[in-house]
């Protein structure tokens, strides 16, 4: 959306940004986070932002804390590219201890946004990574409906044939052939949502997720948003809607920053594991430490051709 309306090029395009800037969700993301315990930032040009999702009109969530999606987004200093690097919600770290008193312990990453949110949230991942974050974004996964609507769909190659257990359907059941096809944006939740159909769980989540957002960026590049405007507008909203960001990330700085890119520009990456396992009754997922290591300290230094190279 940023690059999209950051590329207009016209007044227009620049006093439309400020007024969507003006309307979005802020969060306290960093005041909770102690000074000391953070990562030095090294590579002053870059940035890193910490794209949460979470997921309120899940019918498996119960609690609506939970945070489903986490992805560290690297924008290298010349902003020509952008590295995503989804970290599986069940990766076994070691949680910092939030100010309520909760974490201080080994447990699931996710546990971090269910025990102190947004700032926990924040140190469990740069503890887990070395990586300082400069800013958060929180999105409204079930808002992804609205968004694909919005574009009027997308087209997703689907990797193999599965049947959705928690469709927005009314029987609850939605079925996915294999292969090329278009999908509304109830469609398309039901397909960033499943994971219980597969072997591989919340691996193939990610992948999903992967395949909506890219499809997202196709679409809105080449379906001549920024030639309706009420097109435009209706992307925009809804996309605005399902976004709350930190106190401090500019708008109006970012879409120019990046509205050259689109998602031949973007770079899909799963943080390095080791696969899964258990720990007592908890089905987890085990970091690649000596990978990870190595890659998230590319991460730090603005190192993109050694991410991309961990990222195959």
């Amino acid at each position: 959306m940023l690059a999209l309306v950051g590329g207009g090029g016209l007044l227009a395009a620049g006093l439309y940004v400020r007024s969507l800037e003006s309307g979005i969700e802020r969060v306290d993301a960093f005041d909770e986070v102690p000074e000391e315990s953070r990562p030095v930032k090294v590579a002053q040009d870059a940035k890193n932002i910490l794209i949460l999702g979470s997921d309120s009109r899940d019918p498996e969530n119960k609690s609506g804390s939970r945070t489903d999606t986490i992805i560290l987004a690297h924008l290298p200093k010349d902003r020509s590219s952008a590295q995503l690097i989804s970290i599986p919600r069940d990766t076994w770290v070691h949680v910092p201890t939030a100010k309520n008193g909760q974490g201080g312990r080994n447990a699931k990453i996710n546990a971090a946004f269910a025990w102190g949110g947004i700032p926990l949230m924040v140190q469990a991942v740069e503890k887990f990574t070395g990586v300082r974050v400069d800013h958060v974004a929180i999105v409204d996964f079930g808002g992804f409906k609205e968004i694909v609507d919005a574009l009027g769909g997308v087209e997703i190659n689907v990797d193999e044939s599965f049947t959705s257990t928690h469709s927005l359907n009314a029987n609850g059941r939605r079925e996915f052939v294999k292969g090329k096809q278009v999908m509304d944006g109830a469609a398309a939740l039901d397909y960033a949502r499943e994971r219980y159909a597969f072997a591989d769980g919340d691996f193939a989540r990610i992948r999903h997720q992967q395949q909506v957002i890219k499809a997202i960026l196709d679409k809105a590049a080449s379906g001549g948003l920024l030639s309706s405007p009420t097109k435009l507008n209706a992307f925009v909203k809804a996309t605005a809607d399902a976004v709350s960001v930190d106190e401090t990330l500019s708008i109006v700085d970012m879409a120019g920053e990046m509205r050259h890119l689109r998602s031949g520009n973007l770079t899909f990456v799963t943080s390095p594991t080791k696969g899964t396992g258990m720990v007592g009754t908890e089905s987890v997922v085990f970091a690649n430490t000596e990978k990870a290591k190595a890659f998230y300290d590319a991460v730090r230094r603005d190192g993109v051709p050694e991410i991309l190279s961990g990222a195959k």
